[in-house]
C-alpha cells in the first residue's frame, strides 16, 4: 500500500476523510452512472493528477480465469481502459454474447468514447475513494472459493501506481476483516463491467493477438494464408506467466479469414494445418492501443 505521506496534498486529504468513514458507510458505497462523454479533455488539471497520453493507461479493470475452456484464457482481454487523453475503450460485458456462427464464438465488440476532464476526475475520484482502490493492497484471495476468475485493477493517478487483484470478486463473506474494502471494490467493478457512453462507436483494432493450440476439435477449414506458416506463431510469456504460441496479426491478415462482426475477436476457428497434417484452434483476440504484443 502506497504510504499517505507520499500522495499529493488534495488526494491524501480525500483519502484520510474517506477512511474515517469507511466503515459506517461501507454498506452504502457505490456509483452514479456512466458519465456521458462531451467535447475534447484538455490537459490533467484536476486534483487527481495523470498523465494525458494516448497510450498512457490512467484506469483499467480485467477479469478472467477461473474453470474456463482453453480458448476463454486466450482470448481473456481488459474490459474498460481509461487512457490519458479521456478515451475509453470498454465493452459491456454483461450483454448478450453474439451467437456463435461459422463454427466459432464471436466475442463482444469493444467500444470507444472520449471523457470530458471533469467526467475523468469524477470516474477516479470514485474509484479512489469510494471504491477503494486508494487504499486496497495488492491482493485478496478468501481462499474458500474453487475456480473462480480474478479482477485486476491497475490505477496510475493521484500519484498512485498499482495493481489490485481480487479473486472471486463480489462474493458475499462478511465474516472477512476486508469485507469493507471488497464490498467496495466489487461497486467499482460492477460499474466498470457494465460502463455504457452514449454516443461510443463501435472500435476496430488494428492489430490482433492471433493464439494458435494443437489437437482442436471440429470440422476444420482450409488453412487461410500462403505467407503464414503455423511455425510463425511463436511463445509469448504474458506479465500473468500464461505462455501462448502467438502471432501479432495485422487487420489485412485478419480479413483474409472472411469473417463478419469479429471486431471483438472470437474462440476456436479450427483450422488445417498446411501439409502438416496437424489440426489447430486460432484464437484472436483485440490488442489495445497501449498493447504491444
Amino acid at each position: 500500500m502506497t504510504h499517505l505521506s507520499v500522495m499529493p496534498l488534495a488526494l491524501r486529504t480525500m483519502l484520510l476523510a474517506f477512511s474515517a468513514s469507511f466503515l459506517l458507510a461501507a454498506c452504502g458505497v457505490g456509483g452514479t452512472g456512466s458519465p456521458t462523454p462531451t467535447g475534447s479533455p484538455g490537459p490533467s488539471s484536476g486534483p487527481i493528477e495523470h498523465a494525458t497520453g494516448e497510450t498512457d493507461v490512467v484506469l483499467r479493470f480485467e477479469e478472467g480465469g477461473g474453470f474456463v475452456p482453453l480458448g476463454f484464457l486466450a482470448g481473456q482481454a481488459p474490459t474498460f481502459t481509461l487512457y490519458g487523453d479521456g478515451t475509453i475503450i470498454f465493452r459491456d460485458v454483461t450483454a448478450v454474447f453474439p451467437p456463435a456462427d461459422d463454427a466459432v464464438q464471436r466475442q463482444l465488440p469493444y467500444r470507444i468514447a472520449r471523457l470530458s476532464e471533469d467526467q475523468v476526475q469524477e470516474l477516479l475520484a470514485f474509484a479512489i475513494g469510494p471504491g477503494a482502490l486508494g487504499i486496497a493492497r495488492a491482493a485478496y484471495d478468501p481462499g474458500n472459493v474453487a475456480d473462480a476468475p480474478t479482477a485486476i485493477f491497475t490505477l496510475t493517478a493521484g500519484g498512485l501506481s498499482k495493481t489490485v487483484s481480487v479473486v472471486a470478486l463480489g462474493f458475499d463473506n462478511p465474516q472477512s476483516p476486508d469485507a469493507p474494502i471488497l464490498k467496495a471494490l466489487a461497486r467499482v467493478g460492477e460499474r466498470l463491467r457494465a460502463f455504457d457512453a452514449p454516443g461510443a462507436q463501435v472500435w476496430t483494432p488494428d492489430r490482433y493477438r492471433g493464439v494458435l493450440t494443437e489437437d482442436a476439435f471440429g470440422e476444420p477449414r482450409a488453412w487461410p494464408w500462403p505467407d503464414i506458416a503455423p511455425a510463425d506463431f511463436r511463445p509469448l510469456q504474458l506479465p500473468t506467466g500464461q505462455t501462448w504460441i502467438a502471432r501479432t496479426m495485422t487487420g489485412a491478415e485478419v480479413a483474409v479469414l472472411a469473417l463478419d462482426d469479429i471486431e471483438g475477436g472470437f474462440l476456436n476457428l479450427v483450422l488445417s494445418g498446411p501439409g502438416d497434417g496437424k489440426t489447430y484452434s486460432l484464437t484472436l483476440r483485440p490488442l489495445l492501443p497501449d498493447e504491444v504484443a
